[in-house]
Protein backbone atom coordinates (compact mmCIF):
# COMPACT_ATOMS: atom_id res chain seq x y z
CA UNK A 1 0.00 0.00 0.00
CA UNK A 2 1.57 3.69 -1.19
CA UNK A 3 0.21 6.40 1.05
CA UNK A 4 0.46 10.17 -0.27
CA UNK A 5 1.54 12.37 2.56
CA UNK A 6 -0.11 16.08 1.65
CA UNK A 7 0.90 18.95 3.38
CA UNK A 8 -0.25 22.08 1.73
CA UNK A 9 -3.84 23.68 1.88
CA UNK A 10 -2.98 24.43 -1.84
CA UNK A 11 -2.78 20.91 -2.37
CA UNK A 12 -5.53 20.38 -5.77
CA UNK A 13 -6.53 17.06 -3.75
CA UNK A 14 -7.32 19.15 -0.85
CA UNK A 15 -9.56 21.42 -2.25
CA UNK A 16 -11.17 18.73 -4.37
CA UNK A 17 -12.07 17.10 -0.99
CA UNK A 18 -13.92 19.69 0.27
CA UNK A 19 -15.98 20.94 -2.32
CA UNK A 20 -16.94 17.72 -2.99
CA UNK A 21 -17.98 17.91 0.94
CA UNK A 22 -19.65 21.47 0.29
CA UNK A 23 -20.92 21.53 -2.81
CA UNK A 24 -23.91 19.21 -4.14
CA UNK A 25 -23.26 20.41 -7.93
CA UNK A 26 -19.65 18.85 -7.36
CA UNK A 27 -20.99 15.72 -6.13
CA UNK A 28 -23.55 15.55 -9.20
CA UNK A 29 -21.20 16.18 -11.65
CA UNK A 30 -18.08 14.10 -10.47
CA UNK A 31 -20.21 10.88 -9.31
CA UNK A 32 -18.78 11.01 -5.89
CA UNK A 33 -19.62 12.13 -2.24
CA UNK A 34 -17.59 12.08 0.73
CA UNK A 35 -17.86 9.36 4.06
CA UNK A 36 -16.35 10.92 7.58
CA UNK A 37 -15.73 8.19 10.30
CA UNK A 38 -14.75 4.13 10.04
CA UNK A 39 -18.63 3.35 10.72
CA UNK A 40 -19.79 5.24 8.02
CA UNK A 41 -17.14 4.03 5.82
CA UNK A 42 -17.90 0.27 6.34
CA UNK A 43 -21.02 0.49 6.12
CA UNK A 44 -20.59 1.74 2.80
CA UNK A 45 -18.23 -0.69 2.03
CA UNK A 46 -20.58 -3.35 3.29
CA UNK A 47 -23.29 -2.40 0.87
CA UNK A 48 -21.10 -2.36 -2.14
CA UNK A 49 -19.68 0.90 -2.38
CA UNK A 50 -17.01 1.64 -4.87
CA UNK A 51 -13.84 3.46 -2.33
CA UNK A 52 -11.82 5.91 -4.36
CA UNK A 53 -9.51 7.58 -1.82
CA UNK A 54 -8.79 7.49 1.69
CA UNK A 55 -7.41 11.25 3.67
CA UNK A 56 -6.11 9.93 6.73
CA UNK A 57 -4.46 11.67 9.81
CA UNK A 58 -1.87 9.40 11.79
CA UNK A 59 -2.25 11.02 14.53
CA UNK A 60 -6.00 10.46 15.47
CA UNK A 61 -6.84 7.32 13.19
CA UNK A 62 -4.28 4.11 13.50
CA UNK A 63 -2.63 3.83 9.99
CA UNK A 64 -2.69 0.00 10.90
CA UNK A 65 -6.47 -0.23 10.61
CA UNK A 66 -6.42 0.54 6.67
CA UNK A 67 -5.68 -2.98 5.82
CA UNK A 68 -9.30 -3.39 6.56
CA UNK A 69 -10.85 -0.23 4.30
CA UNK A 70 -9.70 -1.01 0.46
CA UNK A 71 -9.21 2.02 -1.94
CA UNK A 72 -7.60 2.72 -4.48
CA UNK A 73 -5.34 5.75 -3.10
CA UNK A 74 -4.41 6.57 0.16
CA UNK A 75 -3.25 10.10 1.48
CA UNK A 76 -1.80 11.12 4.75
CA UNK A 77 -2.48 14.77 6.33
CA UNK A 78 -1.30 16.16 9.68
CA UNK A 79 -3.86 17.11 12.33
CA UNK A 80 -3.59 20.60 11.04
CA UNK A 81 -4.85 20.10 7.83
CA UNK A 82 -7.25 17.54 8.50
CA UNK A 83 -9.16 19.91 10.99
CA UNK A 84 -9.22 21.79 7.36
CA UNK A 85 -11.24 19.35 5.58
CA UNK A 86 -12.87 17.37 8.35
CA UNK A 87 -16.82 18.08 8.03
CA UNK A 88 -17.53 17.62 11.71
CA UNK A 89 -15.77 16.66 14.68
CA UNK A 90 -14.97 13.49 16.44
CA UNK A 91 -14.86 11.15 13.31
CA UNK A 92 -11.77 9.39 14.02
CA UNK A 93 -9.47 11.08 11.84
CA UNK A 94 -10.83 9.62 8.63
CA UNK A 95 -12.78 10.53 4.96
CA UNK A 96 -13.10 8.83 2.71
CA UNK A 97 -14.10 9.44 -1.04
CA UNK A 98 -16.76 7.14 -2.61
CA UNK A 99 -18.59 6.56 -6.01
CA UNK A 100 -21.92 7.26 -6.20
CA UNK A 101 -24.70 4.18 -6.63
CA UNK A 102 -27.77 5.45 -8.46
CA UNK A 103 -31.20 2.64 -7.45
CA UNK A 104 -33.70 3.18 -10.11
CA UNK A 105 -37.40 2.51 -8.33
CA UNK A 106 -39.02 1.00 -11.27
CA UNK A 107 -36.97 -2.04 -11.48
CA UNK A 108 -37.03 -2.73 -7.23
CA UNK A 109 -39.36 -5.30 -5.89
CA UNK A 110 -40.67 -5.10 -2.06
CA UNK A 111 -41.80 -7.29 0.18
CA UNK A 112 -44.25 -9.38 0.31
CA UNK A 113 -45.87 -7.04 2.78
CA UNK A 114 -43.95 -4.16 1.98
CA UNK A 115 -43.46 -1.06 4.10
CA UNK A 116 -42.36 1.97 2.41
CA UNK A 117 -41.72 5.47 3.42
CA UNK A 118 -42.22 8.42 0.88
CA UNK A 119 -40.89 12.00 1.27
CA UNK A 120 -42.30 15.08 -0.67
CA UNK A 121 -39.59 17.93 -1.10
CA UNK A 122 -37.93 17.45 1.73
CA UNK A 123 -35.39 20.11 2.39
CA UNK A 124 -33.48 19.59 4.96
CA UNK A 125 -30.79 17.45 5.22
CA UNK A 126 -30.59 16.24 8.90
CA UNK A 127 -34.46 15.48 8.46
CA UNK A 128 -34.05 13.38 5.64
CA UNK A 129 -31.17 11.24 7.22
CA UNK A 130 -33.39 11.00 10.44
CA UNK A 131 -36.17 9.26 8.49
CA UNK A 132 -33.73 7.08 6.93
CA UNK A 133 -32.51 5.96 10.25
CA UNK A 134 -35.98 5.32 11.23
CA UNK A 135 -36.63 3.30 8.03
CA UNK A 136 -33.44 0.98 9.11
CA UNK A 137 -34.83 0.57 12.55
CA UNK A 138 -38.46 -0.40 10.87
CA UNK A 139 -36.67 -2.33 8.10
CA UNK A 140 -38.59 -0.93 6.18
CA UNK A 141 -38.41 -1.77 2.47
CA UNK A 142 -37.30 1.34 0.74
CA UNK A 143 -37.39 5.32 1.14
CA UNK A 144 -38.38 7.20 -1.67
CA UNK A 145 -37.67 10.67 -2.57
CA UNK A 146 -40.03 12.92 -4.57
CA UNK A 147 -38.86 16.01 -6.27
CA UNK A 148 -35.46 16.04 -3.72
CA UNK A 149 -34.62 19.75 -2.48
CA UNK A 150 -31.36 17.81 -1.11
CA UNK A 151 -28.70 15.85 -2.11
CA UNK A 152 -28.99 12.51 -1.21
CA UNK A 153 -25.20 12.34 -0.12
CA UNK A 154 -25.12 15.39 1.74
CA UNK A 155 -22.65 14.85 4.45
CA UNK A 156 -25.09 15.91 6.88
CA UNK A 157 -27.72 13.17 5.55
CA UNK A 158 -25.08 10.70 5.76
CA UNK A 159 -24.45 11.93 9.23
CA UNK A 160 -27.76 12.22 10.65
CA UNK A 161 -28.58 9.01 9.25
CA UNK A 162 -25.47 6.83 10.52
CA UNK A 163 -24.72 5.59 7.59
CA UNK A 164 -28.40 4.15 7.28
CA UNK A 165 -28.25 6.09 3.55
CA UNK A 166 -26.11 2.68 2.67
CA UNK A 167 -27.99 0.41 3.83
CA UNK A 168 -31.10 1.45 2.83
CA UNK A 169 -32.95 0.93 -0.49
CA UNK A 170 -33.02 4.80 -1.19
CA UNK A 171 -34.46 6.17 -4.23
CA UNK A 172 -34.65 9.57 -5.50
CA UNK A 173 -37.45 9.77 -8.74
CA UNK A 174 -40.36 12.62 -9.33
CA UNK A 175 -43.93 12.16 -7.63
CA UNK A 176 -45.68 10.55 -10.39
CA UNK A 177 -42.98 8.10 -10.89
CA UNK A 178 -43.31 6.82 -7.30
CA UNK A 179 -46.87 7.31 -7.54
CA UNK A 180 -46.87 4.82 -10.53
CA UNK A 181 -44.33 2.45 -8.85
CA UNK A 182 -46.81 2.03 -5.98
CA UNK A 183 -49.76 1.37 -7.80
CA UNK A 184 -47.82 -1.17 -9.54
CA UNK A 185 -46.89 -3.01 -6.61
CA UNK A 186 -50.28 -2.79 -4.93
CA UNK A 187 -49.47 -0.79 -2.40
CA UNK A 188 -51.84 1.80 -0.51
CA UNK A 189 -51.27 4.94 0.23
CA UNK A 190 -51.40 6.86 3.94
CA UNK A 191 -50.78 10.47 3.89
CA UNK A 192 -49.88 12.12 7.06
CA UNK A 193 -51.49 14.94 7.26
CA UNK A 194 -52.64 17.80 10.22
CA UNK A 195 -55.89 18.20 9.30
CA UNK A 196 -56.45 14.66 8.52
CA UNK A 197 -60.07 12.67 9.64
CA UNK A 198 -58.34 9.38 10.84
CA UNK A 199 -56.38 8.57 13.85
CA UNK A 200 -53.18 6.63 12.94
CA UNK A 201 -53.22 4.15 15.90
CA UNK A 202 -57.25 3.61 14.77
CA UNK A 203 -56.49 2.65 11.01
CA UNK A 204 -55.53 -0.54 9.95
CA UNK A 205 -51.67 -0.11 9.07
CA UNK A 206 -51.53 -4.09 8.84
CA UNK A 207 -50.99 -4.13 5.26
CA UNK A 208 -48.81 -3.00 2.47
CA UNK A 209 -48.78 0.53 3.00
CA UNK A 210 -46.75 3.71 1.82
CA UNK A 211 -46.68 6.76 4.48
CA UNK A 212 -46.25 9.74 2.56
CA UNK A 213 -44.73 13.06 4.62
CA UNK A 214 -44.46 16.39 3.62
CA UNK A 215 -42.19 19.18 4.00
CA UNK A 216 -42.93 20.74 7.75
CA UNK A 217 -43.42 24.42 6.31
CA UNK A 218 -45.57 23.08 3.46
CA UNK A 219 -47.11 20.09 4.30
CA UNK A 220 -48.42 17.36 1.58
CA UNK A 221 -49.21 19.01 -2.19
CA UNK A 222 -52.79 18.60 -3.39
CA UNK A 223 -51.05 15.69 -5.31
CA UNK A 224 -50.99 13.04 -2.85
CA UNK A 225 -53.82 14.03 -0.82
CA UNK A 226 -55.89 13.43 -3.85
CA UNK A 227 -54.86 9.97 -4.22
CA UNK A 228 -54.50 8.91 -0.63
CA UNK A 229 -56.41 5.39 0.58
CA UNK A 230 -55.98 6.89 4.06
CA UNK A 231 -55.39 10.52 5.52
CA UNK A 232 -54.21 9.86 9.03
CA UNK A 233 -52.92 11.82 12.18
CA UNK A 234 -51.37 11.56 15.09
CA UNK A 235 -52.80 13.13 18.34
CA UNK A 236 -51.23 16.48 20.01
CA UNK A 237 -51.56 17.95 23.21
CA UNK A 238 -49.23 20.74 22.95
CA UNK A 239 -49.45 24.13 21.40
CA UNK A 240 -47.68 23.98 18.82
CA UNK A 241 -48.50 22.80 14.92
CA UNK A 242 -46.73 19.56 14.43
CA UNK A 243 -43.83 17.01 15.05
CA UNK A 244 -40.67 16.82 13.38
CA UNK A 245 -41.29 14.71 10.51
CA UNK A 246 -38.91 12.49 11.12
CA UNK A 247 -40.74 11.71 14.71
CA UNK A 248 -43.92 11.68 12.82
CA UNK A 249 -41.87 9.44 10.61
CA UNK A 250 -41.11 7.35 13.18
CA UNK A 251 -44.56 7.07 15.12
CA UNK A 252 -46.65 6.23 12.37
CA UNK A 253 -43.58 3.08 11.68
CA UNK A 254 -43.58 1.87 15.09
CA UNK A 255 -47.79 1.43 15.00
CA UNK A 256 -47.29 0.22 12.12
CA UNK A 257 -44.85 -2.22 13.24
CA UNK A 258 -46.85 -3.28 16.77
CA UNK A 259 -49.99 -4.29 14.35
CA UNK A 260 -47.90 -6.33 12.25
CA UNK A 261 -46.49 -8.19 15.49
CA UNK A 262 -42.69 -6.37 14.92
CA UNK A 263 -42.67 -7.98 11.69
CA UNK A 264 -42.00 -6.66 9.02
CA UNK A 265 -41.28 -9.21 5.94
Amino acid sequence: MYIDQLSSFKNPKIKDLILLGEKSRERREKGLFTVEGKREISNALNAGFECEEIFFCSEIFDEANLTDIKASRYYSVNKELYSKVAYRDGTEGIIAVMRQRELILSGFKPGNNPLVLVLESVEKPGNLGAVIRTADAANADAVIICDPQTDIYNPNVIRSSIGGIFSRNVFACTSQQAYEWIVANNIKIYTAELQAAEWYHKTDLSGPMALVLGTESEGLTTYWRERAHHRIKIPMSGKLDSLNVSVSAAVICFEALRQRGFKNT
